[in-house]
């Protein structure tokens, strides 16, 4: 089976998954959220503060325990959450993924364990240009508050201006979210795989990153949806065939994450200049990033999710 099929798998795809299971003895996990959309986050199916949970709880009995779900060989794949099922749609091969924490599932549903403050996040999206989206900003202020497997990371917040307004404001967002961040200049020592990483400035300053280079590179590489020309100058916004369907000049910004194998992930606050990454900074914010795979902002301050997605 494809990429697109594994992220759903349980351990034991020959043992039929029954309804409402979960891993039985253990505490409940605190705190939880769910949420299930389609198109990238575009449309919200269900989402809920406060789940049903009992017991221990992995990310398939969760979902089981939350919605109506229809399974595949044997109980293993998720075809269908709600009545919205994988398969094709517009020539195109859709499926559904999940994401614990904006983080890009490595196992099966039902081998993830599901931790207190965790945001389990399915999404059913078209996977023709990829089907690995290892990191995605819709959980903020995961993973950051809450880390990854049950694990609190260290911060950083990295700044080509550490005193600039883009990298105070960065700075609050994640103070007010709980989370306590060191900071430091761009290239400013070496830091640990397992510290998760928040890059502020203008692209043509970061784009030698090797962590964030792959932006530039489109969706196959980086699992962004967005790319960055002309020494940073531009920022063309794809769709979800992997297209320019709008370019941004002077002033825009843009939030997104990525990942490079089994590293934390590395998020970056940047725009086509100053102006750009200053609006963009002042998007680092749960409802500006809620449900969204990668966030745009126009230099007229105006929001776009990515990948556009034709309604």
């Amino acid at each position: 089976m494809r990429r697109a099929s594994l992220t759903a798998l349980i351990a034991l795809p020959a043992t039929t998954v029954v309804a409402g299971c979960g891993l039985g003895a253990g505490p409940a996990p605190s705190a939880v959220r769910l949420t299930v959309t389609r198109d990238f986050g575009g449309r919200v199916v269900r989402s809920s503060t406060a789940p049903r949970v009992r017991g221990a709880e992995t990310a398939m009995s969760l979902l089981l325990r939350n919605a109506t779900v229809s399974t595949r060989y044997g109980g293993g794949f998720v075809q269908s959450i709600d009545g919205l099922g994988g398969g094709q749609e517009g020539g195109q091969p859709v499926d559904w993924f999940y994401y614990v924490n904006g983080v890009e599932a490595s196992k099966g549903a039902a081998s993830t364990n599901v931790h207190a403050g965790d945001h389990i996040w399915w999404d059913r999206h078209d996977w023709s240009q990829t089907d690995h989206i290892p990191a995605v900003v819709g959980s903020f202020p995961e993973p950051f508050l809450n880390g990854l497997e049950g694990k609190r990371l260290p911060v950083r917040v990295e700044c080509v201006a550490v005193a600039g307004p883009a990298c105070r404001t960065v700075r609050t967002r994640l103070r007010d979210a709980g989370v306590t961040a060191g900071v430091a200049a761009i290239g400013g020592g070496v830091t640990a795989s397992q510290t998760l990483r928040v890059a502020v400035g203008p692209w043509r300053d970061l784009g030698g990153d090797p962590a964030v280079a792959t932006i530039s590179e489109g969706p196959r590489s980086s699992g962004v949806y967005a790319r960055f020309a002309g020494r940073g100058a531009t920022l063309a916004l794809l769709d979800q065939d992997g297209h320019v369907a709008q370019t941004l000049l002077a002033g825009a910004g843009l939030i997104a994450a990525t990942r490079s194998g089994e590293d934390a992930p590395k998020w970056v606050v940047t725009g086509t200049d100053d102006a750009g990454v200053e609006r963009a900074a002042q998007d680092f914010a749960e409802g500006a990033l809620r449900d969204r795979f990668a966030l745009a902002v126009t230099p007229q301050g105006a929001q776009v999710g990515l990948p556009l997605v034709a309604r």
